[in-house]
C-alpha cells in the first residue's frame, strides 16, 4: 500500500489521503474555522512565520495552515494522481 504525501511548503507533507479541502484564507467563514481550531489544539501552523495563504482541512477535523498558495498545493494535489 503506498502513501502519498502532499508537500505543503517549507519541507512539510501531509497525507494526501486525509485531505478533505484546499481553501483561501480570506473570507470570514475560513477565519472562523481558523480560530475555532485554534481553540480546540486542532491547529497545525506550516507557515514557518510567514503570511497564510491556504488552510488544508482533513478528516480528522484538524486544519493546517500553509505560506503556499492555496491553487499551487490543489495543483500538487492533482498530480499526486497522475503517477
Amino acid at each position: 500500500m503506498e502513501t502519498n504525501l502532499l508537500n505543503i511548503g517549507f519541507g512539510n507533507t501531509v497525507v494526501a489521503e486525509r485531505v478533505v479541502a484546499i481553501v483561501t484564507p480570506n473570507s470570514a467563514p475560513m477565519k472562523r474555522l481558523k480560530d475555532q481550531a485554534k481553540e480546540n489544539d486542532r491547529l497545525v501552523d506550516a507557515t514557518h512565520g510567514r503570511r497564510t495563504r491556504s488552510i488544508i482541512v482533513l478528516d480528522s477535523n484538524h486544519i493546517i495552515l500553509s505560506a503556499i498558495q492555496a491553487e499551487t498545493v490543489a495543483q500538487r494535489y492533482a498530480g499526486l494522481g497522475e503517477e
